[in-house]
């Protein structure tokens, strides 16, 4: 009787340093941001899902074998260029992305965006242009409850396509706030400083700096959302891990080309 053939193991995941990322540039920032009130969700989902809608160039990060999908509504405080003041409306607004986690050629892990939402027609135009950034323009609502205690956010795209394209979700912070171990899946999700962007065939990277998030966990009810489904992503059956993080303040630095 023949032997059965030893199951081969899967591809080890590279060595990649999620550290370095962290460190400011030696440069000067071309814009300050404020980010607000993060609600982190993210579902688990095999890499052969999610890696062919990813550019060339990028490749899938994973965490044990295993790809992640984030949904993150927030709020932008005091966004503003280098050397201007933040101006109200122009300043003030609420956003919501899907994403997911690449790397390049095994370094400078990062963000890759499926879409983002912002409640700032201008906003959304500028970051199409400067940026590159998938952006779409929507009407959007963050109710906070006393004292923080719970926070609603809701999103309906407007344009551009494709629609419908909305969430709607409620959560309660709990639990003990703490900064995110390296190694650990909250570090691999959270701690991101990285962010890549295609335009005319050219891949790009960009790099935000700020001190790491203050993060804890979050209950979270009437969850009801098209924004992955309007990306393409199937949304796994079970429910999110849920992680929240009052916020931080961010400088973003000049877009760049990526050379292979």
């Amino acid at each position: 009787m023949s032997e059965r053939p030893a199951e081969s193991a899967p591809p080890a995941e590279p060595e990649i340093d999620r550290i370095g990322p962290t460190r400011r540039p030696d440069e000067r920032p071309v814009m300050y941001q404020r980010w607000k009130h993060l609600l982190f969700l993210h579902w688990s989902l095999p890499p052969e899902v999610v890696a062919p809608l990813l550019p060339p160039g990028l490749t899938l990060d994973t965490f044990d074998g295993r790809a992640w999908v984030g949904l993150v509504p927030f709020t932008m405080r005091g966004v503003r260029p280098r050397g201007l003041p933040a101006v109200g409306f122009l300043s003030d607004f609420h956003e919501t992305n899907v994403r997911t986690y690449v790397h390049f050629q095994g370094k400078d892990p990062g963000v890759w965006f499926f879409s983002l939402e912002a409640a700032n027609a201008i906003a959304v135009r500028l970051a199409r242009a400067w940026f590159k950034l998938p952006y779409h323009y929507a009407g959007m609502e963050l109710t906070a409850g006393p004292q923080g205690s719970s926070y609603a956010y809701r999103s309906e795209r407007r344009w551009p396509g494709p629609t419908p394209a909305r969430c709607a979700v409620r959560c309660t912070p709990k639990g003990t706030v703490s900064n995110s171990t390296p190694g650990t899946l909250q570090h691999f999700l959270v701690e991101r400083y990285f962010l890549y962007s295609t335009a005319h065939g050219q891949l790009f990277r960009g790099q935000v700096h700020h001190t790491p998030y203050q993060v804890r966990g979050a209950d979270v009810e009437g969850l009801d959302e098209t924004l992955l489904a309007a990306a393409g992503i199937p949304r796994p059956s079970e429910p999110p891990m849920a992680l929240f993080s009052e916020g931080v303040d961010v400088d973003v630095f000049r877009l760049r080309c990526v050379e292979g």
